[in-house]
């Protein structure tokens, strides 16, 4: 049989610690709580043994330091850990921040318990075997200005220098290079790069995408590669020649 999905949540609420220890538990999860932080680190950097989790569910609002600074050292670190973040505060802009950040997903509260099931699977089936953010197998290498996108082994270099590259930036990477010179709809990128189900709004599409165009453009102001096509979407340009 296959083993569990392991998911660590990390809240200050005992709580709903509690009782999403016990729901999640009943899905079939393995479950592993946190009150914060320090724990966290502990845990992940193997001071405290265990393995890593599959998926972290990261509230934003904890006390020392808070979700989005954790997420933060994360991805700094190169970490691509699934993240689904919490959130007390039903504010736009602590979306788009925490998908600026490099979170998977995000939810805010309250919920019910199988919302939140729906986003771990979710996550987990982008990055599954043939999800958004695997290896392509199949895929040759992609050389386009100072970059190099080898999809078989899931890496990005620029100027021969290995970057740092999230599952969620390789999948959208990996969808424009697969579909050259043709202008993709923000909500075709989001069925390529995060799958069918994902209810992804075309404004966290927009923060992804300047979030790829940091990693591969010479001027992310002034983009060549990942180009605007207004009123409609983007197009990948490997030349990088205005359309």
């Amino acid at each position: 049989m296959a083993r569990a999905h392991r998911v660590w949540v990390v809240d200050d609420d005992p709580d709903l610690r509690q009782m999403l220890a016990t729901y999640l538990g009943d899905q079939g999860y393995e479950v592993r709580t946190l009150e914060g932080g320090t724990q966290l680190t502990a845990r992940l950097e193997g001071r405290l043994g265990g393995e890593r989790p599959d998926v972290l569910v990261l509230d934003l609002m904890l006390p020392g330091d808070d979700g989005l600074t954790l997420l933060r050292r994360l991805r700094d670190g190169g970490d691509d850990l699934p993240v689904v973040m919490l959130t007390a505060r039903a504010d736009a802009v602590d979306r788009i921040i925490g998908l600026e950040q490099g979170a998977d997903d995000y939810l805010a509260k309250p919920f019910l318990p199988r919302e939140l099931t729906a986003r771990i699977e979710a996550v987990l089936r982008r990055r599954g075997r043939h999800g958004a953010g695997s290896p392509l197998p199949e895929a040759q290498p992609v050389l386009f200005g100072d970059c190099w996108l080898d999809p078989a082994a899931r890496t990005l270099e620029r100027n021969g220098v290995p970057v740092t590259i999230t599952s969620g930036e390789f999948a959208l990477l990996a969808a424009f290079v697969q579909h050259p010179h043709r202008p993709l709809s923000r909500e075709r990128l989001i069925e390529l790069a995060r799958g069918p189900d994902c209810d992804t709004d075309s404004r966290s599409m927009d923060v992804q995408v300047s979030r790829l165009r940091r990693l591969i453009e010479p001027d992310p102001a002034r983009p060549r590669y990942v180009q605007t096509v207004w009123g409609y979407g983007y197009v990948f340009v490997p030349d990088g020649r205005p359309r």
